[in-house]
């Protein structure tokens, strides 16, 4: 598309080009379809700031029916230098041929030109749409969003109910990923004495009136105790410092519980603790640095027996699975007899 019209700009004016934009000589460009190439109607120099001469050095090049291009250079750049507004003018008394052309060679000067150095690309019919105020406008509508479909309305709602995932444990309110629901400040105050050791169990929960994660309890808990925890009706979030032997070895293993007690909860309950549960674990690792050396899901305390936490925490190694060896055929007895070839034409009986 960029060569469909097959117009080419013009030795002096890719001269030109390399010119302005190596330089603060140029302020303006006005390029023209003439003779088959793109050709060079006019140019100015700059003088003040570029919003200052804006008006003054633009629009008198703009021809009632004539179509034209305008390449106007901000005082703004880039990596690559200086950076231009290009200006595509067709005004609505031209014929339809020359409308028909600028839109066509479009693509091929922005390549003559060089992209990179094109900030911005306005459109105009009248001057209303490329002067000063014009422009700022076209600014203006830009950085506005988009119309939205039916379907990327819902979808901009749902993600409104999702959270940012800046996360910052010294807010009043952390924020986690995925969910409206923040954590509260106490329920991070308790995860970092936790994290310290200065308490061995910290229990969460939603409160869904004020659509936060709050602290329920830190009470002093032992592995015994810890059955006695998980309530028998409500879901909640448990973090228990498991303190055990193995192999000879004291250790204090992290572990976090998500108990959920079925269907004895509301499908809401459900969905929300669900939904919450991964933001909050990414969010105490991440974050708080708490390193869970396992996370656990269910139903009741009963599950949480000293022999179900330490194969959990450790679970055994699976044996290598020795192969039995193949038994032996009956001793004394071939079978039946097996064709294991064909036989030969000379070999089948005359009968």
């Amino acid at each position: 598309m960029s060569h469909q019209t097959g117009i080419q700009a013009s030795n002096d004016v890719k001269d030109i080009f390399a010119s302005a934009k190596s330089g603060d000589e140029y302020r303006v460009l006005k390029i023209i379809i003439e003779d088959e190439q793109l050709t060079l109607a006019a140019s100015k120099k700059a003088s003040k700031k570029w919003d200052l001469e804006y008006d003054a050095l633009v629009l008198p090049l703009l021809e009632d029916s004539v179509p034209c291009y305008i390449l106007y250079r901000l005082d703004s750049s880039n990596n690559q230098g200086y950076e231009w507004i290009f200006i595509a003018w067709s005004p609505d008394s031209s014929d339809v041929r020359n409308k028909m052309l600028i839109a066509a060679t479009k693509a091929t000067l922005k390549s003559e030109f060089g992209g990179g150095h094109i900030k911005d690309e306005i459109f105009g019919t009248i001057k209303d749409d490329i002067n000063l105020n014009g422009y700022k406008k076209h600014l203006i509508s830009q950085a506005a969003p988009l119309p939205l479909t039916a379907a990327e309305e819902e979808l901009k709602q749902i993600r409104l109910n999702e959270v940012q995932t800046d996360i910052s444990v010294d807010s009043k309110y952390q924020t986690l990923q995925g969910v409206a629901f923040p954590i509260h400040d106490d329920a991070v105050t308790a995860l970092k004495n936790f994290r310290d050791k200065e308490i061995n169990y910290v229990q969460l929960q939603i409160d869904f009136e004020k659509e936060v994660i709050c602290l329920c309890s830190t009470e002093p808990t032992e592995l015994r105790d810890l059955p006695l925890r998980i309530p028998k009706d409500f879901a909640r979030y448990h973090f228990f410092l498991y303190k055990h032997f193995h192999e000879g070895d004291c250790l204090e293993s992290t572990v976090f519980i998500y108990s959920m007690p079925g269907y004895k909860c509301s499908i809401r309950e459900r969905m929300l603790y669900s939904s919450c549960k991964n933001p909050l674990v990414e969010m105490v690792e991440n974050k708080l640095k708490i390193e869970i050396e396992k996370k656990l899901e269910i139903e009741n305390g009963d599950e949480l027996t000293s022999e179900f936490m330490y194969e959990e925490v450790h679970p055994k190694q699976h044996a290598h699975k020795q192969a039995f060896p193949k038994p032996k055929g009956p001793q004394g007895k071939r079978g039946c007899r097996r064709i294991t070839r064909l036989p030969a034409d000379g070999d089948e009986d005359d009968n």
